[in-house]
Parts: C-alpha cells; structure tokens; sequence
C-alpha cells in the first residue's frame, strides 16, 4: 500500500516514514503543498496523510485539488482541532481527522481502517457489476460502475457520499437514522459525533440538488434522519 504524507515538520514526517515503513507501508513524503500536489499526479497512492499548515500551496487547496480527480482517503492531520475546522476539512472532502499530538498507534489504526473500507467499497462495486441502475426524477446511479448521472451529466462523488446516496435509493421508503447511516457506510461504531453524517449529507447535496436548501432527493424527516425524496 502507497501512502503520500504531506508534512512539513520534517521531524514529524521524518517518524511517520519510520514507523510506516516498519508496517510494511510504502511512504513518499512532501513537504509543501505544490510538492505534494506533484507527487499526487505523477504516482497512484492508496491514502493521503495530509497537514494543513504547509508552505507554498495549503492543505486545504492541496485536498480540493486531489478531490477533483480522486476519490482516495485522505485523513488530515492538524494542529487545529476547533469543530469549525473539522467540519470545513471533512466539508472539502476529508475522510477522517486527527489531531497534533497524536499517537503513531492511533494513525495506524486510521490508516487501516480508511484503506480496509476503501477497498472493500471497491470489491462491493465489482461485484454489483450485474446490479440495476437506480433512477430517481432526473439522478441516475449505476452501482455496477459507481456512476452517478444527474440531467445526463457526470456527478463526481467520493465513495462515502456515493454510499449514501445508494442506500437511500435502494430503499426509497427508509427513514434511516445518523447513527444507522454512520453505522452501515463508515462501517464504525457511531459514538455521537453527528459532524461526519451531516457535513457529507451537506456535501452530497450540493453536488446532486437543485437548490440544497431546498432539497428534493434527499429529506430530512425531523427528530429522526435523512431519506429519499418522492421526486422519482
């Protein structure tokens, strides 16, 4: 597995390419963002480990580049721990946070957990090959070629927002709850933190709705979650 750390406390970096390494991890480091965005493009990587203090080009322009072409995990690793700023990295695309200081344990822990439910979102999608495709009003999602089509035109989505909208659409009727939705795409136990499940919910509507604030594919039923819109 392949993995582009992008840090630029080269004693940080310098402990994460050790100990990943030992793991059986291949590492390339950057320490800017216009390096990191170079590496990026010339090299397939399986995760991202990306700090958002970093010189030349910022973490945060650095994950909107890689998320206009990739759907790779990638888990911020920051200083800045406000809610605020957990919500706008997972808002631009981040699959996971963790905050200076940290353990090298813990960052494994995530690391394998983002590369286990990225591939195994792979496998399920190779698998749903022969699957229908799901139609709702104007949106189209063929599981078979983790596809989505709104008015004929390409939606890019990352995989937990594709896995969302799959469940919902699937099951048209079911008002499913923060924690069941946590529970069966992150495929974690939920323990209480709604930012992930709303900022996602938010992220997804912006890119498959016609007014956000005004949804019509996806409703939330008050006091209880999120579910498919009539517009079918």
């Amino acid at each position: 597995m392949k993995i582009l750390l992008v840090e630029d406390d080269s004693e940080i970096s310098d402990m994460l390419q050790n100990f990943l390494s030992t793991e059986n991890f291949e590492v390339a480091a950057a320490g800017d963002g216009e390096e990191a965005v170079k590496i990026f493009e010339e090299t397939p990587f399986d995760l991202v480990l990306l700090d958002l203090m970093i010189p030349k080009i910022n973490g945060m322009e650095v994950m909107r580049r890689i998320r206009a072409c990739s759907t790779v995990p990638i888990i911020i690793i920051s200083a800045k721990d406000t809610d605020s700023d957990k919500t706008l990295g997972l808002g631009l695309g981040a699959d996971d946070y963790i905050t200076k200081p940290f353990s090298v344990s813990e960052v494994l822990a995530r690391i394998k957990a983002n590369i286990r439910r990225s591939t195994q979102y792979a496998a399920v999608y190779r698998e749903e090959a022969a699957e229908e495709v799901l139609v709702c009003g104007s949106l189209t999602v063929d599981t078979g070629n983790y596809a989505v089509m709104k008015d004929g035109q390409r939606v890019e989505l990352t995989a937990k927002e594709f896995e969302i909208l799959k469940l919902l659409m699937k099951n048209p009727k079911k008002v499913y709850t923060k924690e069941q939705l946590y529970s069966m795409v992150w495929q974690d136990a939920y323990c209480g933190d709604e930012n992930a499940v709303n900022v996602h919910i938010s992220r997804l509507r912006n890119k498959i709705e016609e007014n956000p604030r005004e949804p019509k594919y996806i409703l939330t039923v008050w006091g209880i979650g999120y579910k498919l819109g009539e517009n079918r």
